[in-house]
């Protein structure tokens, strides 16, 4: 499509879209003030188009995320906004440094949070994007925080892919959890910290987050263990996981949770963690065990308590997209259903690979490591 059809593919995608959205009640100043500058936007379709061919393990992750320049800004941020923060968790149960660490993750504590307004990205994608649904969903809910007069198109910026403000909520996110916290009539996640820290506390809040509880703890696993347990969807009371022979780091208790499960984020050779529901909270935020793990480690390093103890696997190397696609499709010629190959590591992906590591007696922690992959592509 040239570039003069595009625009004017993208004019008409608009014009259609206004005239829906006035019958789902959108004010006509809204959608003025939304759509008479709105701006077809290139650079998110090449975003969203891309996929990175080489990804990163979790110990280089956390070395990022939990870095020590990354902990002790957080410390000092965490001073300039205390009254913000502990205002929100006497409000919402959830600690200070836990609200501060999903900020620092989210916008590096507010200093890179987009600059793409939110009307243009989500407009695009909706017109072009391989999410067309969802993004006209949140569109649509971006227009109506405009029609609610938190903030106006212009101020309305964020990430390429949607997210607003300084802890990155979707428009639906936030007409579901933002808070005016200041008390100014407006919700407002990009310039008031008090909006900042009680929206971001009460998203957790209303995520399962148990005020008082801890996020998990590192533990160690008895000898024979059957790593194929380790899973999000495996939970049990950590007194039946106790009388399994699992023990808190230097024997410590551990925490007293309902329904823990094991995590295992480097296989069976890294650290092991029991988690609780404050750890599945975080993933309601953003879904994936890396990111989760990174916020409540970063939250425990502000707090000044002790880091992971157990070493990672660090001769390891992460498989790339192409290398993942080889697996599953090895995988699936013996017999091991892993899905479409598609380069990432999902559940159906784990389980295939638990069963063929029972099948020829490894560790069924479900870890993909180019160790197995060769041994599955031998002939």
């Amino acid at each position: 499509m040239g570039d003069a059809a595009q625009e004017q593919g993208f004019a008409q995608w608009v014009a259609d879209f206004r005239a829906y959205a006035r019958t789902q009640g959108i004010g006509e100043a809204t959608l003025r003030d939304a759509f008479d500058q709105v701006r077809y936007q290139p650079r998110v379709i090449e975003l969203d188009r891309a996929q990175p061919e080489f990804t990163r393990t979790v110990w280089d992750y956390l070395d990022t995320a939990v870095s020590p320049q990354r902990v002790s800004r957080g410390q000092a941020q965490l001073r300039q906004v205390r009254a913000e923060a502990d205002a929100a968790a006497a409000r919402y149960g959830v600690p200070p440094s836990t609200i501060v660490a999903i900020w620092g993750m989210e916008s590096n504590y507010g200093s890179n949070y987009g600059d793409i307004p939110s009307i243009d990205a989500l407009a695009t994608l909706g017109f072009e994007g391989r999410r067309r649904d969802w993004a006209r969903g949140e569109l649509l809910a971006a227009l109506r925080i405009i029609d609610k007069s938190d903030i106006d198109h212009r101020h309305m910026i964020g990430s390429w892919a949607g997210a607003m403000g300084q802890t990155q909520f979707l428009p639906s996110s936030f007409l579901a959890y933002a808070v005016d916290a200041d008390g100014d009539g407006r919700r407002d996640i990009w310039g008031s910290m008090a909006d900042v820290m009680a929206s971001t506390a009460n998203y957790l809040a209303r995520s399962g987050w148990k005020a008082g509880q801890p996020w998990g703890a590192e533990v160690q696993l008895p000898a024979g263990f059957d790593y194929g347990r380790a899973d999000m969807a495996v939970r049990q009371s950590s007194a039946q996981w106790a009388a399994e022979g699992v023990r808190g780091v230097n024997g410590q208790a551990l925490p007293d949770f309902a329904d823990g499960a094991i995590l295992l984020p480097a296989g069976a050779r890294g650290p092991a963690f029991l988690t609780g529901p404050n750890f599945r909270a975080v993933l309601r935020y953003n879904n994936s065990t890396s990111y989760a793990l990174a916020v409540n480690l970063l939250a425990q390093a502000i707090d000044g308590r002790p880091g992971v103890r157990a070493p990672w696997p660090r001769d390891l190397s992460a498989l790339s997209r192409s290398q993942v696609r080889d697996l599953q499709t090895a995988l699936n010629q013996r017999g091991f259903a892993s899905g479409t190959p598609d380069g990432m590591v999902g559940p159906a992906t784990r389980d295939a690979l638990r069963r063929y590591q029972r099948s020829v007696g490894l560790a069924a922690d479900g870890y993909p490591s180019s160790e197995l992959l060769q041994r599955l592509q031998a002939p």
